[in-house]
């Protein structure tokens, strides 16, 4: 290869200022990256569960503590019992034990009388200390208190804190029901401590801590695994992408061709395009030669017949024929010129492929009466098979009338002598398959499969026929190919035959 553009385009550096980041980096951040947030939301999830499911067991449990101790208190006090008894208190004492909690007896302004359990002051100076007054307006209101607190440092530690009123009440004599009195004579507080909580989330973080640390080191060596895999068969493309740019046409990448996933499937795609770009360099290098090959020999003849005439090698006598030489090979040139040109305009983005409908059988006959001169010098014997009625086709009429005349004009320029000249049109199937033969030297089977390529004659000379420039059949090629149409031909006991197809209406 010769383009020096490509190379310079694919190793052109980032701007100044942009710092170039991997692949691999940029997919190792990532993926560690979800993998923490998913670490971190899945632990702060677990942890506000775990921290919701022991505070409502906690507060739970204090409820049904303090509404057993309030019935309890409710009976008593309706047989005479009074917040100061010996029993009262010593009943609140070792419930406080059992349930290893705090208790506070306090009367309906919030005046402790009495405390017991395990979260007390050491000093144990509570008696006559007052609970503050907020909590005892939330319970008087709700005849309910529950919350997490320290009761303004009244308890040694943070503690879940649950409230009642104590009330008396008296026994219906008729329906035997407990009757309220409604008013409340004291006000007791069930205490909890939280520190264990704490302490127990504070476990439980540690561990989740070292478990996603392990996971986190875990995930980077797969991860890392993972995305050399991805990575590395890109950097080895792009090495063998960058030797292809520099002309070693050569360049496959077969190493990783017999994955089944998508990087074996860009293996295959790649050495698919390396060897159609190979091709097309094969093909571009050949064209260059033929075209010079093409342009040689007429030139040549024209500058040894100019030179002969003007340094008088070639008689006077003589200098008319040699210019109609002249004249002959520059009229070669400009057909070339023009094959060429008209090639190129096929090639380009520019050609719109119109269609509309027209009558072939009209267009191949209008072809062959234009050709008359050329058919009748060789007094050739002309053969048509057509339909009776039109045969209307979808296409470009221009398009088809110039693939008519190049196959025409090549049935008759090789046809032998007073040779059979074929024309025939038939239909199947939604397709019209125009055919044009002709009698001469039957082309060898190895000659068929290159016979619509550029500048082949399948004479194997390139001087035979002196008219010809070998682009005729390609151009028939390109013509039928822009609108999808096929072509083929046969060749056997000294009868050749093109048939391309026809869309018909």
């Amino acid at each position: 290869m010769t383009n020096k553009a490509g190379p310079s385009r694919q190793n052109t550096p980032p701007p100044a200022g942009q710092r170039k980041t991997s692949m691999y980096t940029r997919q190792m951040v990532v993926m560690i990256g979800l993998i923490a947030l998913c670490l971190t939301m899945l632990g702060a999830g677990f942890m506000a569960l775990t921290y919701r499911y022991h505070q409502a067991e906690s507060r739970e449990t204090l409820e049904r503590n303090v509404a057993t101790i309030s019935r309890y208190a409710n009976s008593a006090f309706s047989d005479g019992m009074t917040l100061s008894s010996h029993q009262f208190q010593s009943y609140i004492t070792s419930v406080a034990m059992i349930s290893n909690s705090t208790i506070l007896l306090c009367d309906t302004q919030g005046q402790i009388l009495y405390a017991a359990g395990t979260n007390l002051p050491k000093d144990n100076s509570l008696l006559g200390a007052y609970v503050p007054s907020w909590a005892v307006n939330e319970l008087m209101t709700d005849m309910t208190y529950s919350g997490t607190t320290t009761f303004n440092n009244l308890l040694a530690t943070e503690s879940f804190v649950t409230g009642v009123p104590i009330v008396t009440y008296t026994v219906d004599p008729i329906t035997g029901e407990n009757i309220t009195s409604g008013k409340a004579i004291g006000i007791l507080f069930l205490a909890a401590d939280a520190s264990s909580l704490l302490n127990f989330m504070q476990d439980i973080f540690q561990l989740f801590l070292i478990t996603a640390v392990a996971v986190m080191l875990l995930s980077l060596v797969i991860c890392s695994v993972a995305v050399q895999r991805i990575t590395e068969p890109l950097k080895g493309m792009s090495r063998a992408a960058h030797k292809f740019a520099h002309g070693e046409v050569d360049t496959r990448f077969t190493e990783y061709a017999h994955r089944t996933d998508e990087i074996g499937e860009l293996a295959v795609a790649f050495n698919a395009m390396a060897d159609s770009l190979a091709q097309a360099e094969k093909k571009r290098s050949e064209f260059v030669a033929n075209v010079s090959h093409e342009l040689k020999t007429p030139m040549t003849t024209i500058a040894g017949f100019a030179e002969g005439i003007l340094d008088g090698t070639i008689p006077p006598e003589k200098e008319k024929e040699s210019l109609q030489v002249i004249s002959s090979e520059t009229r070669r040139l400009s057909r070339l010129v023009r094959r060429m040109l008209e090639l190129s305009r096929l090639q380009s983005s520019e050609r719109v492929a119109a269609q509309e409908q027209f009558d072939v059988a009209e267009v191949l006959l209008q072809v062959l009466v234009s050709l008359e001169g050329k058919i009748t010098d060789k007094d050739l014997d002309v053969q048509v098979d057509l339909p009776d009625g039109p045969v209307m086709v979808w296409g470009d009429p221009d398009a088809v009338t110039q693939v008519c005349y190049n196959l025409l004009d090549n049935a008759a320029k090789f046809a032998v002598p007073k040779g059979k000249l074929a024309l025939g049109i038939t239909t199947k199937g939604g397709k019209a398959y125009i055919s044009v033969g002709n009698e001469g030297e039957t082309i060898p089977p190895d000659q068929l499969a290159h016979i619509f390529d550029r500048f082949h004659k399948a004479d194997g000379s390139r001087s035979a026929h002196k008219e010809g420039v070998g682009l005729g059949l390609y151009i028939v090629k390109t013509l039928l190919n822009t609108y999808k149409e096929d072509i083929s031909v046969t060749s056997e006991d000294g009868f050749t035959q093109f048939t391309f197809t026809l869309s018909e209406v």
